[in-house]
Formats: C-alpha cells, sequence, structure tokens
C-alpha cells in the first residue's frame, strides 16, 4: 500500500456519514476506517476501493483505550503519519441504554482524543462528531462537575450521567443521556483545544441535525423527525452535506479553527428560537 499520502482515521466509519467523509478526504489521504463489525468493515472497504479510494478497515472498540491504542499503532505501521481523525463513532437513543449511551459516545470519545493528543504534530486535526441534541439541553440538568473527571474517574463519569438521565421517565432516559453525552462532546473539544493547541494541533466538535442516515432514520419518527419540524430547510440533510463540513474541518485549510462547535441542522436552532420570540411577542 502507498504512503504517499497522510492518514486519516474515521470512527464509525462504514456509513452514513463516515463513509461520505472518507469518499472525499480519500481524495488526498490514506483511510483507515474504525468500527466493531468486520462484515462492515470490509464492505466499506470494499466500496471505497471502487470509487478509488485507497482505504483499510480495523476492528476497534472505541470504550477500551488499548483497542483505541491499537488502531493508531495500526494505522501507523505503513509509516505514515496520522494526521487527522474524524470521531463519528456513536449510537442513538434507539441502540442503547442510557449506561451505554455514556460509554460509548463519551467515554469513547476521551479515548479517541487522548490517543490521538499524545502523537499530534503540528498541522494535525481531530473533528469529534457531536449532535443538535447537544444544544438544546438545559444547562440545569448538564453534570459539568462530572464532565471534569472524564479523563480520570470515567467510572463516576458515567454514572454521572445515568443518573442525570434518572430525571425523566425511563422511557425518556436514553434520549437525556444521550443529549448529556453530545453536550459533553462539545465541552470536550473545548476543553482540549489549548493541549492540542501546545502541538500546533486543532480539535472541533461538529453537531449534524437531521440526517438521512442509518441512525437517523432510527429516530424518523421520534428525535429527528421532529426537529426537521422546526428547521428552516425542511428535510433531511443528506450524508454528503455533513460530509463536506467534517472533511474541510480535518483539512489543513482551516488552520485557525479549533475549540468550537459547528451545527449543521438545516437551521433547525433558529427556527426553534424564532419561535419562541414569536411567542413572546405575541
Amino acid at each position: 500500500m502507498s504512503t504517499a499520502h497522510p492518514t486519516a482515521i474515521i470512527t464509525g466509519g462504514t456509513g452514513g456519514m463516515g463513509l461520505a467523509t472518507a469518499r472525499l478526504m480519500g481524495q488526498d489521504h490514506r483511510i483507515v476506517l474504525a468500527d466493531l463489525d468486520r462484515t462492515r468493515l470490509d464492505d466499506a472497504v470494499g466500496e471505497l476501493a471502487v470509487a478509488g479510494v485507497e482505504a483499510v478497515g480495523v476492528v476497534c472498540d472505541i470504550t477500551d483505550k488499548a483497542s483505541v491504542e491499537r488502531l493508531f499503532q495500526h494505522a501507523e505501521s505503513e509509516g505514515s503519519h496520522v494526521r487527522a481523525v474524524v470521531h463519528a463513532a456513536g449510537i442513538s437513543p434507539h441502540m442503547g441504554t442510557a449506561e451505554r449511551i455514556a460509554r460509548i459516545n463519551a467515554t469513547g470519545t476521551v479515548n479517541i482524543a487522548r490517543v490521538f493528543l499524545a502523537r499530534a504534530a503540528d498541522g494535525d486535526a481531530l473533528v469529534n462528531v457531536a449532535s443538535t441534541a447537544g444544544h438544546s439541553i438545559p444547562k440545569l440538568l448538564v453534570p459539568l462537575r462530572a464532565f471534569r473527571h472524564a479523563e480520570d474517574r470515567p467510572g463516576d463519569f458515567e454514572k454521572a450521567i445515568v443518573r442525570r438521565a434518572r430525571v425523566v421517565g425511563r422511557r425518556l432516559q436514553p434520549g437525556l443521556a444521550y443529549a448529556i453525552s453530545k453536550n459533553f462532546v462539545h465541552w470536550y473539544s473545548r476543553f482540549l483545544a489549548a493541549e492540542f493547541g501546545e502541538r500546533g494541533a486543532r480539535v472541533v466538535s461538529v453537531s449534524p441535525g437531521s440526517f438521512d442516515t442509518e441512525m437517523g432514520r432510527l429516530e424518523e419518527n421520534h428525535g429527528a423527525g421532529e426537529l426537521v419540524k422546526s428547521a428552516a430547510i425542511k428535510r433531511f440533510g443528506r450524508p454528503e452535506e455533513v460530509a463536506a463540513v467534517l472533511a474541510f474541518c480535518a483539512s489543513e485549510a482551516p488552520g485557525y479553527l479549533t475549540g468550537t462547535d459547528i451545527l449543521v441542522d438545516g437551521g433547525t436552532k433558529a427556527g426553534r428560537e424564532c419561535a419562541r420570540f414569536q411567542r413572546r411577542a405575541q
């Protein structure tokens, strides 16, 4: 395999926005896809090959820091530097319990970030995929104090998210845990900016709204579908539309962009704020 290009790791890269991002970044990066499912990895690598994109697939459990370390070592084994990471792996409220959501979406993000930071260099970039849900949660429900222990006490950190999610009924707990976990991704991306900056590297989060992906369709009649009703653009987004933002953020072009979240929600937040303003004005 050629090592003419630097390497980009894309977690959750076997479908939806991850795979769409791989197609774009594969034009000037060697792509390493990470997923738990070997069959999905093989299918995605084959699909990218048809599109002329050089890629390999690595089975990785992002909740296990040792597994994440092996992912990066495998990515570096061809002698190519890992210049960019797009961390798109995660689960939605319909894919697990509050406990599982906290472990995958929150602790998984910590593991990816810390392993990458240990070898980050000038011009490198980490892009964490968050969600518009992280913007909609009231500050009162955010366990900010627990966020500060995400690195040194991950078990306590996850339990704090689950406890906070229990303020609502059992049926709604996964949804609230999801929103908290994505709010954490916003916070953690800001928190890490200075450390990445010391290495000349960047970290940002990107918050998609309602997108036509396998995960997004699980929420079609619930969260994501409801959000479209408030959006300025009243349709689900296409994977390639958010992939364009992810690939740009991970490229070297926006060299002064770090420590912030980019909302790609079709104007959902703007629509909701406008509706609230109009109700108050009546």
